[in-house]
């Protein structure tokens, strides 16, 4: 067969692509996935793990703890005073207006009693499964170094994020997929961008891997595909295309092509079997084996129509979320470590996150209903499958509202500021004590008065209950032995079984 020479360029500079599909496909006898060992120095278990695998579940903008978890009958006895505290509160904005109560009913769900607001109406309904922590405070009122912070517990970039952290030390139960799942919110990225889900001075191997809940997963997933042509729809069994989007090798003299440049590159690494070489082959094997796996895993027409609908699929407002909650409960089953979702982008007017500065009550309103009855089907679904025993949910958000108005003096607004000095998040599954509430704010809900708890606190108490120590887990660079928690960080025990 000859190869003309424009199209054996183009595949020479795909030639490690070609070297791992062929590897692939020369060592692949079984269609059962192995295991991917993780790479840290310590490796852990360190203590016996609670669970193995996180769904991360993260709120843009800043959620109003007071009118979702920490209720705080006070502000309605204050409602439309002044603050009366000597102190003036550091804002965002600058603007202290006056007290205002919360904007939706609380009631008190489940036989544990939690107090949930009726912003959340179903997942009120699984209270019992939550431990909400009301006390978490942060060292940021500014949405991009906050969101970072939540993240990586720093709150400048280029420190890997807990995900990341979290397949380095653990590895994935798979080889067919990543360790490290992102689900973006497909009306915008998150402050700050893609940094949020980087591998930081990590190997880049453990960065996250977006993926899309609608349309195609991935990018570029499949080689030379013709413009506009739906890649969701490809299949991993025909025949390469050449850069004009047309096929340009029969099967075998596809395969002689791997074949050669599969030989010069091994001729290339020589005895150097770590080289980065070695290193990116990896890479594109398991982009390679990804061809097949993808399609497979994003593809949702094969759940029942019943849980569709559980997970708001057929309602307009929550379809987006809905595809992303079923979607990253199919990548945990097929073995993925760490699956993060974003609900909410960046900035911009009209606002497409959680930052209710102008109403809560609209804002919230809006953002609640994408996000309640999916994450409510969620946490039922995977306590039905016997997952939610062995999956932790964590459900976060980088900083709270102020109790009082984003307004002037002396005005009752209708919108909040941020506040780090104090907010809720909560966790749910292996190893939590559940229907429980941990800590609390002030009379007013703006600062945490009782037991205190950081990101890095937060952080190691994830870790602990993956079985890890979080002062074992560590990379060397510059000349440091970084570790997720800096120098800080106690596991929060009174959440814990």
């Amino acid at each position: 067969m000859t190869i003309p020479r424009r199209d054996f360029l183009s595949w020479s500079t795909h030639g490690l692509t070609s070297t791992a599909i062929w590897h692939l496909l020369s060592q692949r006898n079984s269609s059962i996935a192995e295991t991917v060992a993780g790479e840290a120095a310590d490796p852990p278990p360190h203590l016996a793990a609670k669970c193995k695998r996180v769904i991360h579940l993260y709120m843009c903008g800043g959620m109003s703890h007071l009118d979702s978890f920490d209720y705080k009958p006070a502000l309605a006895k204050y409602h439309g005073q002044s603050l009366p505290a000597s102190e003036k509160p550091e804002t965002f904005f600058g603007k202290i207006g006056l007290l205002r109560k919360n904007d939706w009913e609380f009631r008190q769900r489940g036989d544990s009693g939690l107090w949930v607001s009726d912003l959340f109406p179903h997942l009120a309904e699984v209270a019992d499964e939550l431990t909400v922590v009301r006390s978490m405070v942060a060292d940021s009122a500014n949405h991009t170094p906050a969101t970072f912070q939540a993240n990586t517990g720093f709150r400048l970039n280029g420190f890997p994020v807990l995900g990341s952290w979290m397949s380095y030390g653990l590895g994935c139960e798979t080889d067919e997929l990543p360790a490290y799942v992102v689900l973006p919110d497909p009306r915008g990225l998150p402050a700050g961008g893609t940094i949020n889900w980087s591998n930081g001075f990590l190997p880049a191997r453990y960065q996250g891997v977006a993926f899309r809940s609608k349309g195609p997963p991935i990018d570029d997933l499949f080689p030379g595909q013709s413009p506009g042509r739906d890649q969701s729809t490809a299949s991993s069994n025909q025949p390469a295309q050449g850069p004009s989007g047309r096929s340009s090798f029969d099967a075998e003299g596809e395969r002689e092509t791997r074949e050669f440049i599969a030989a010069i590159n091994r001729h290339h690494q020589g005895s150097r079997p770590e080289s980065d070489l070695t290193a990116r082959i990896k890479s594109y094997e398991l982009a390679a084996k990804m061809q097949l796996s993808v399609p497979r895993v994003t593809d949702l027409t094969g759940e029942t129509a019943a849980t569709q609908s559980d997970y708001g699929m057929d309602r307009l407002e929550t379809a987006d979320f809905g595809r992303s909650c079923l979607l990253a409960r199919r990548l945990l089953e097929q073995g993925v470590r760490f699956v993060q979702l974003f609900a909410g982008g960046s900035f911009g007017s009209p606002r497409i996150n959680w930052d209710g500065h102008e109403s809560v009550k609209e804002n919230h309103s809006q953002e609640a209903l994408r996000v309640d009855q999916p994450v409510a089907a969620l946490l039922r679904d995977l306590r039905q499958r016997g997952m939610l025993d062995d999956t932790l949910v964590l459900f976060t958000t980088e900083f709270g509202r102020t109790p009082f108005a984003q307004s002037e003096a002396n005005v009752l607004g209708g919108g909040r500021d941020h506040n780090m000095y104090g907010f809720s998040v909560w966790m749910a599954g292996g190893g939590l004590r559940r229907g429980i509430s941990y800590g609390a704010t002030d009379e007013i809900g703006w600062k945490a008065v009782d037991k205190p708890v950081t990101w890095p606190d937060l952080h190691a108490t994830v870790l602990h209950l993956l079985g890890v120590d979080h002062q074992r887990l560590t990379y060397y660079h510059n000349g440091i032995e970084r570790r997720l928690t800096n120098v800080h960080g106690d596991v929060v025990g009174d959440l814990l079984l």
